[in-house]
């Protein structure tokens, strides 16, 4: 798929840019509480091996301000501040040393709250993150709409970069989620017409627990991938952390916007199937984590499909009855028993480091 991606302007959250073309990155949230700063820094590293760019933190008071600081010392991926309803918890951030300070116009409170949160990123070259909410407008402009809508959050993304305009800083990305996917790929849709130079942090919000969250979420991130729209992208699901960077990673690579690990691809099972072959894909995408070379492995359970799939990947499983054969870069390479596929396969995979 050769999708034509939308030109934005560039922002640097640390040393990774968002917008301007750059690669897409992928951002997760800790699920942890912040205040406990050693359970914190495991869940970051979790992230980083899972390839995780940008990890934001959830700021909720002053104790949670001072473990960030700590937090920021020990990591060298960029960090983002969440900041809800108490700016003065902002601006201890933004003096921590924060990558990248996340509002939200409908918790952040009197329009000086904002401006203070504006001068202070300014004066330490932070960028903002416009972070808007179906689940927490303002209450003005939700009287005017009469319930949360895509229009209604372009309507408060006005007001608010109005505020920004007048403070003549513009060092910023911009999020509208929802948590169905009509209206957040609408938002996304009216924001990049009316604003195309701002980047954009794709996600739903709230989508739901990992099964039905990554298909609703693989669904609206999709379509607005598809459009060029998104810069930066986040999932955010019922599930630990990891996985949510995980399944971002699948929906980019499964529209060639990134590559980052390996792929595997793998039958669904049916009656021809004559090895335990649910049993076997379990294994291989468990040593597939550990990797991080981008490559196709297939694990097919018959011969029907099994052989043409396999030849198509990097390496490669199909299987008969009790045994299988195994497949490197279009070729057979070796026959084995059933419970040596596994083994025999990444012993060709590692040959090749």
């Amino acid at each position: 798929m050769n999708i034509k991606r939308r030109k934005t302007r560039g922002v640097m959250v640390g040393k990774v840019k968002i917008g301007d073309l750059a690669p897409i990155s992928v951002q997760s949230m800790t699920k942890s509480d912040t205040r406990d700063v050693s359970r914190v820094l495991r869940e970051i590293k979790r992230l980083e091996r899972a390839g995780c760019e940008i990890v934001r933190l959830a700021i909720p008071d002053k104790e949670a301000s001072r473990a960030f600081k700590e937090i920021k010392k020990r990591t060298h991926l960029p960090l983002v501040a969440d900041i809800h309803f108490n700016y003065r918890l902002g601006m201890e951030c933004i003096k921590s040393g924060a990558d990248k300070i996340r509002i939200n116009p409908g918790t952040i409170g009197a329009k000086w709250k904002l401006r203070e949160i504006i001068k202070g990123c300014k004066d330490y070259n932070i960028p903002i993150r416009v972070g808007l909410n179906t689940g927490s407008l303002e209450k003005g402009i939700l009287r005017h709409y009469k319930a949360p809508s895509a229009e209604a959050l372009l309507e408060s993304l006005r007001r608010t970069l109005d505020i920004f305009d007048r403070e003549r800083f513009y060092d910023i990305v911009i999020s509208a989620k929802a948590s169905d996917v009509a209206t957040t790929i609408k938002a996304y849709e009216l924001i990049s017409e009316e604003f195309p130079d701002y980047p954009l942090h794709i996600g739903l919000t709230e989508s739901g627990p990992l099964l039905e969250g990554s298909i609703r979420s693989s669904i609206a991130m999709g379509l607005l991938l598809s459009k060029g729209i998104g810069d930066t992208i986040r999932i955010s699901l019922t599930s630990p952390s990891d996985l949510e960077v995980r399944v971002a990673y699948e929906i980019l690579r499964s529209l060639g916007l990134r590559e980052y690990g390996p792929t595997l691809i793998s039958c669904p099972i049916c009656g021809r199937c004559e090895i335990d072959l649910e049993r076997i894909v379990k294994r291989v995408d468990k040593r597939l984590k550990r990797l991080k070379k981008p490559i196709k492995v297939a694990v097919m359970g018959c011969v029907v499909n099994g052989p043409g799939e396999a030849r198509e990947a990097d390496y490669g499983i199909a299987g008969g009855r009790g045994v299988g054969v195994i497949f490197k870069k279009g070729r057979i390479v070796k026959k084995v028993s059933e419970e040596r596929l596994v083994k025999e396969l990444f012993r060709e995979i590692e040959r090749d480091k």
